[in-house]
Order: structure tokens, then sequence, then C-alpha cells
């Protein structure tokens, strides 16, 4: 698959002229996310990947938009996971219900950026020495077995919150945001939606910043998973960053409209497990083929998305099935509302 930098570059300003509206419209006005909303939002970007793909389709031919569309819904379900820690981090740092779309918005643009980066150095390892998918595979099915046997990270009892000197609790974070507050002037404060205030002579951090480097930064964590799993479907760099481009433009939506239904994907983990897995498979298979004479089973994009949506959908099924007959199976999440 050949890609112009023209392309490269119509790309990505498309993804800015999108996003940049949709922080101005949502933005003018900072408001409460609602269901409603949000599933507006939710409903565009997902028609947009579908158009998006479609249009890969009739331009590179059906191979491509297979593998588009297998690496979507995979980026997509393996994003959903994010979606905890988003709780966890908008409610320990406490962020005002009308600035959350924003932090989600601007935290999710810094992760993309890092992203990008780490999918053009993949694809550089892929081009020299394909026997790279032996450590991609290995590491996704490392990563599934500790994901099915760790579950949700939210069922755990919360540690003591660290206290400052003066007995106030320090909001969590990262080493990032743990550098960021230690090196620099902070205030524990919101001003609206600014990032740096200008007190008593000397400029200083607000959480909203703070909190907006804590979501970017996490979030590349999780692509450590993600994009050598996206890999494993196609890799064509062109693609993959398609594929992330898409489901992190519509993840911030999707947190809105699943908030309430997260404490119920009791199983989320499992089936996350087994879609890191049956692709480690997928990727040591590949591997094998390109570096031995060895004749091994080929796994297509088709089939690949065909086994991800059935794992997704028994997944969701079963974990509101069990948690309707078990309702203290429900995860206890953080109140995200708390911030106003």
């Amino acid at each position: 698959m050949s890609v112009s930098p023209w392309v490269w570059l119509a790309t990505f300003g498309m993804l800015i002229a999108v996003v940049g509206v949709d922080l101005f419209v949502v933005d003018t006005r900072p408001h409460k996310f609602g269901v409603k909303e949000a599933s507006r939002w939710v409903i565009f970007y997902v028609a947009a990947a579908i158009v998006f793909g479609i249009g890969l389709g009739i331009i590179q031919g059906p191979k491509y938009a297979s593998q588009f569309f297998a690496g979507y819904v995979t980026e997509y379900s393996l994003s959903v996971d994010n979606l905890f820690v988003f709780v966890i981090l908008i409610s320990s740092f406490a962020v005002p219900v009308q600035l959350q779309h924003r932090v989600l918005a601007l935290g999710i643009m810094i992760a993309l950026v890092l992203r990008t980066g780490l999918i053009f150095v993949g694809a550089a390892a892929i081009a020299r020495f394909v026997g790279v998918f032996y450590i991609f595979g290995a590491f996704l099915l490392w990563t599934g077995w500790t994901v099915w046997h760790s579950g949700n990270e939210t069922e755990k009892e919360p540690a003591a919150q660290e206290l400052d000197d003066n007995g106030e609790p320090v909001p969590p974070g990262n080493a990032i945001v743990r550098f960021v507050e230690r090196r620099f002037n902070s205030t524990r404060e919101y001003h609206g939606s600014k990032m740096l205030v200008h007190e008593n002579g000397k400029w200083l951090i607000t959480p909203m910043l703070l909190v907006i480097v804590a979501i970017g930064s996490t979030d590349v964590l999780f692509a450590l998973d993600s994009i050598p799993a996206v890999f494993g479907l196609t890799q064509e760099a062109y693609i993959v960053f398609a594929v992330n481009a898409f489901a992190l433009m519509g993840l911030r939506q999707l947190f809105f409209l699943l908030h309430g239904l997260l404490d119920r994907l009791v199983y989320l983990s499992k089936g996350l497990a087994f879609i890191m897995v049956f692709i480690g498979v997928k990727l040591i298979l590949e591997a094998v083929s390109g570096t031995t004479d060895l004749h091994v089973p080929e796994i297509d994009a088709l089939v690949s998305l065909a086994v991800i949506v059935i794992i997704l959908v028994v997944t969701t099924v079963s974990s509101l099935i069990a948690v309707r007959r078990h309702p203290e199976l429900a995860i206890k999440l953080p109140d995200t509302d708390d911030g106003d």
C-alpha cells in the first residue's frame, strides 16, 4: 500500500479540523456532557470511521478496508479499558463536570501525538525485521495472561491517599505529573479552563494542566498493548495511525456514554485478554511464515474481525446478564460529578 506525503498531510489536516470544530461547538458553552449529546457524537465518529473504511476499500481495495475495520474494532474495544482509568483520574483531580469534556479532548490529543511516534517506530522495526512479530506476539500473549488474572484495577481497594505538608490530599498521578508538581509552582484550585494563572507575582500550574498531562501520558501506557495488537492485523503504518485516530477521537464521548455502564462490564478484562491472545498467536504465526519455510495457517483480516466482534458481544452480554442476576458483582467506580 503506497501512501503519499500529501495523503498523510490531508489526514492530519482533517483530524485537526474535526477536533477543532468539536471543541469549538462543545466548549463555547461549557456544560455537563449528557448521554444524548454523547450518543450523537459517538454516532458521528463511528459513522466517520465507517465512511473512511469504505473509502479506503474503494481506493486501495477490500483487503485494506477489512484490515482497517478489524483494527478499528480492536483498538476501540481495547480503549474502553482506558475509560476505567479516566474515571479514576477525573474523580481524583475533582474535575468540574463542565470541564471534563475539554480535559478528555486535550488529553487524548496529547496521546494521539505520542502514539504517532510509537506507530512510526513500530513500522520501522517491522520493515527492518519481520521477526519483531515474535516479540510483539509474545508480549501480547503475556499481556493477555496478566489481564486475565488481574481483572479490572477498579475492583481493588484504593490505597491510602498521600497527604502534603499541610495535611491536604495530593492528587494521584503518574511519574510525569508528580515530576511537574515537584519542579513547578502549582495550585490545587481550578480557574475555569485555564492551565496557568498569575497570582502574587508568579505563574502557577492549575490542576487542569496536570489532569490533561495525566490522561495523555497514561493513555500511552495502554498504547504499548494496543499498537502491537493493531500491527498484528495490518502492517500498514497509515492504517494503524487512522485506526488510533478514529478510536481516540470517539473515546471521550464514549466516556460520557458508557460511564453508567462501565460498572457492569465485569467480564471486559476477560474478553480483552482473549483478543490479545488471539492476535498474539496470529502475530507469531506470521513471524514463523516470514522467517522459516514452515507452512502455517494464515488468519486474514475478515476472520480476525469476526472473532473480535464475537468475543466482544459475548463478553458484553454475559457481563450484563451476570450483574443483573448478581448485582454485587458490579464494579465500584468513583463518582466523577463531585467536582462542581
